[in-house]
């Protein structure tokens, strides 16, 4: 079982950014990924629209969650 890092180490996800992460963007690419399986990527405060918004407009959001609500199934 695999666990998830402590939050005080999550870096966000966006390129060049060093922040840390408050977000998790958790989707995935039916075309591509079985139906339970979850990417995530980790985003600051500032990055999280933006990064949501580029899965969503691909269809593949599936939710935003804060990253202390991720659980070991997620990624």
């Amino acid at each position: 079982m695999r666990t998830v890092p402590s939050t005080d180490r999550l870096v966000c996800s966006a390129k060049g950014c060093r922040h840390v992460a408050s977000h998790a963007v958790i989707w995935r690419n039916p075309r591509l990924h079985a139906a339970d399986r979850r990417k995530v990527w980790l985003a600051c405060t500032d990055h999280r629209d933006d990064l949501a918004s580029f899965v969503q407009l691909r269809g593949f959001l599936l939710e935003v969650v804060e990253v202390d609500r991720l659980t070991s199934a997620d990624g």
